[in-house]
């Protein structure tokens, strides 16, 4: 039985080459790519994940790269995903990064290797050359990779402006948001970017708390605490919806937090938030990956409406 050394002495190339040819990973020529398959053809050596893929077939696998199943919003999102790729014919393959870039490079390069049609990624960990080095259609939910992979996303400026509108009009004056640790492209960015330019506008004073993902739950709720007691809101924004409920643990003072998931809201129906369009965000990113993988152009930029939920 040919060994991956024998394609790489047949192709005249390296066994990283073939390893990178097989994976699908990193910058390789045409005519290398073409060699080391001409190679494997004729050894007919074929890795079990890669005989389909040589026959000119799909797998019918997506991949989905995300941050956590902890958080409601994701959790359901990935629900939604699941059911509208299996419809569609496609099963997934889930990796949880964790916020970890060496889990999420080892993820990426699992998926290269097991020849996933296309991959909706939602991670924050790796810079834009790691997805770049991957020759597969990628879809990005609410950061932008690159200038060249497409970028599907909720108003999260208008989201974070519609926070402070809806505070101001209900009183508030001293205003407060809580949020992420500041992240180049993390959608929590601009909706405090968006909720601070409000706060400006009217000439408000307005205090950040900048709170890591990740962060044990007791710890993040003495921040939390801490920093209300130490100030006199009158009105608090939070990027989420589980941060909003635990502030609600320390102040009566009118609270906004962002997702609106189904299960907050039935288990929270009082909270104001700012809802996301969970399904149909689902369905355009089903809908552009599978565009992608039958090599249709696709928007770069797609941005959904967000609305205001008010209490019950």
């Amino acid at each position: 039985m040919a060994k991956l050394t024998d394609v790489a002495k047949l192709a005249g190339v390296s066994p990283t080459t073939v390893s990178r040819v097989i994976n699908n990973y990193g910058y390789l020529s045409q005519k290398t790519i073409d060699k080391v398959h001409a190679a494997m053809q004729e050894l007919n050596y074929q890795p079990n994940n890669l005989a389909r893929s040589l026959q000119g077939k799909k797998t019918q696998l997506i991949g989905l790269i995300f941050p956590s199943l902890k958080n409601p919003f994701y959790a359901e999102l990935i629900e939604y995903l699941e059911k509208k790729l299996f419809d569609r014919e496609y099963k997934v393959i889930f990796c949880n990064s964790e916020n970890n870039p060496e889990k999420e490079k080892y993820y990426l390069q699992m998926l290269a290797a097991n020849q996933v049609d296309g991959i909706i990624s939602s991670s924050h960990n790796l810079g834009i050359d790691e997805y770049e080095r991957l020759n597969l259609p990628i879809v990005s939910f609410d950061r932008l990779l690159s200038p060249k992979i497409t970028t599907v996303s909720s108003d999260n400026l208008a989201g974070g402006k519609l926070s402070a509108h809806a505070l101001i009009e209900r009183g508030a004056k001293n205003l407060a948001i809580i949020s992420g640790a500041s992240q180049s492209g993390s959608p929590s960015d601009y909706r405090t970017q968006g909720f601070m330019e409000v706060a400006t506008t009217f000439d408000l004073p307005c205090k950040h708390l900048e709170i890591p993902s990740g962060t044990i739950i007791s710890i993040k709720k003495n921040k939390i605490k801490k920093f209300i007691e130490e100030n006199n809101f009158d009105g608090i924004a939070c990027t989420d919806d589980l941060t909003a409920i635990y502030c609600e643990e320390y102040t009566n003072c009118p609270i906004i937090g962002y997702d609106g998931t189904e299960l907050i809201q039935a288990l929270h129906p009082e909270l104001l938030t700012i809802v996301q369009p969970i399904e149909e965000l689902a369905q355009v990113l089903v809908d552009v990956i599978i565009d992608k993988i039958n090599g249709k152009e696709t928007e770069l930029e797609i941005i959904l409406p967000i609305k205001l939920q008010q209490n019950i």
